[in-house]
């Protein structure tokens, strides 16, 4: 293991210490009864708007690594993009990418396909701009939209919300202009990276967005329909956390998710949110992890049977 990964993966350890400690001052005196009341609140019919929500996000999670087969000219089957996908998010949004990118699972998964170790690498890249050209994209667009939503997290004037945010879409204007005027490619070593077509750029600005706006969506409907604050509200705080535990390096997200949400939806009861936070965490990290599992034996007893069947020279 290389050094930057022993050093993020302490500071991902210190984060989740530091994140808990605050989150047990918020929550020392509240019950598991409290908490429980607040689980069997919500109703089925919420349980399966959060189970819908997951469906949506992983299926915009599947499109990251389609766009960017699309952007290589590669074909792979849909199944087995969609497999590969899943598993690679699953395993690192619970491990934490500092600890175990999903890098390792994709170079497993495409090398049976062909791909060579750069190709894999440029996918990895552009799987990851995806994301954060999604994210770009949806903050820019909160921001502007519902500009008051940063004194939630920020003592400062709407006017600064309406700034950054338009520099967010300004980012993303000058990534599609250079997309449309296809500019000078750049180069790091063997990997070069280059503009893609319009229509690549055109189903990432979909899938990026699409998988944040579900997947906020699932806390947002394990809410209390009486303290909801409506979903752009619930949306912007979901970006922020999002952030903030992608840049603490925490697996999971654990304890940063909750304190950014108990600290910027006072107005809703605590155990409320943290009902919503565990429908989150059942939903789209926990379900998904044990699954990948699952895929990740099967896939590997599989290239061992190949390998056995192999004639031996």
């Amino acid at each position: 293991m290389k050094r930057s990964d022993v050093v993020w993966s302490l500071v991902g350890i210190g984060a989740v210490i530091f994140s808990c400690f605050l989150l047990y001052h918020e929550i020392r005196d509240i019950s598991l009864d409290d908490l429980a009341e607040s689980l069997r609140a919500i109703s089925h019919h919420q349980w399966l708007l959060a189970a819908l929500a997951t469906t949506g996000a992983y299926a915009a999670l599947a499109g990251y690594d389609r766009i960017a087969l699309k952007h290589l000219g590669k074909k792979i089957s849909l199944w087995f993009i969609t497999l590969c996908s899943f598993t690679t998010y699953a395993l690192a949004h619970n491990i934490g990418a500092s600890v175990f990118s999903g890098a390792l699972v994709r170079y497993r998964a495409y090398r049976t396909k062909g791909l060579t170790p750069q190709e894999i690498g440029l996918l990895i890249v552009f799987c990851s701009f995806t994301f954060s050209l999604g994210a770009i994209f949806a903050g820019g667009v909160v921001l502007i939209i519902q500009p008051e939503l940063i004194h939630r997290l920020a003592d400062v004037s709407p006017l600064v919300s309406v700034l950054i945010g338009s520099g967010m879409l300004a980012f993303v204007a000058l990534y599609v202009l250079g997309s449309w005027l296809q500019f000078k490619p750049r180069e790091f070593g063997k990997l070069k990276i280059e503009y893609p077509r319009l229509a690549v750029v055109r189903d990432q600005l979909i899938a990026g967005p699409l998988e944040l706006l579900c997947a906020a969506a699932i806390i947002y409907f394990a809410l209390p329909a009486e303290t909801n604050p409506g979903y752009l509200v619930v949306l912007g705080v979901f970006l922020a956390s999002f952030s903030l535990a992608l840049l603490s390096h925490a697996p999971g997200g654990l304890g940063v998710l909750e304190m950014t949400f108990i600290a910027a939806l006072p107005e809703i009861a605590t155990t409320d949110l943290l009902a919503a936070l565990i429908v989150f965490r059942g939903f789209y990290l926990l379900l998904p992890f044990a699954l990948s599992l699952l895929v990740v034996l099967g896939f590997e007893y599989k290239q061992w049977v190949a390998r056995r069947e192999q004639p031996h020279e």
